[in-house]
């Protein structure tokens, strides 16, 4: 190792974001991203229901949390799909989590995955914030079998590949 570090070597360090990277095309990862796990339907409605003063943090996140952190190489979405249910439980964010929880299963999480995190997330932190994201979760898991023609006590398996279209 010759010592001198190269502005690529400390680039390698936010793989999926190259420092060329604009803030418009930053903004089109994102896009992209946000809908392939939250669906067009959710995306489409967030921002069709987004007040000229909130478009702003739709913009911010379409851009930041979609575009350069979900744009990243090191995890797969269905690995930051657990992640985001797990934070999501313990800061008792049921909104949020509802649409999370039907990202991860877009992102291929099965229903015994998602009870496993919530269950984990529940006992670091706390019965209520765990029970509450159970009952959103059970919601979401309800729906998603109405919208895919599956039997109301019909387990919704593990798709690792993800589900395209779903």
């Amino acid at each position: 190792m010759s010592g001198k570090t190269s502005s690529s070597s400390s680039s390698s360090l936010a793989k999926g974001i190259n420092a060329q990277d604009t803030q418009a095309e930053l903004h089109r990862k994102g896009e992209s991203n946000r809908r392939e796990v939250m669906g067009s339907t959710f995306v489409d409605r967030a921002l069709s229901s987004a007040s000229p003063f909130s478009l702003a943090i739709q913009d911010f996140a379409t851009t930041h949390a979609w575009g350069a952190v979900w744009g990243r190489e090191g995890l797969s979405p269905r690995d930051r799909s657990l992640l985001n249910i797990g934070m999501l439980t313990a800061l008792d964010k049921q909104n949020e989590l509802a649409g999370h929880v039907r990202g991860a299963l877009n992102n291929g999480l099965g229903e015994k995955e998602i009870q496993e995190a919530l269950i984990q997330a529940t006992i670091y932190s706390g019965m209520p914030a765990g029970m509450a994201a159970f009952r959103t979760a059970d919601t979401v898991l309800k729906s998603w079998r109405e919208d895919h023609g599956l039997k109301p006590d019909e387990v919704i398996p593990a798709a690792p590949r993800g589900r395209q279209g779903a």
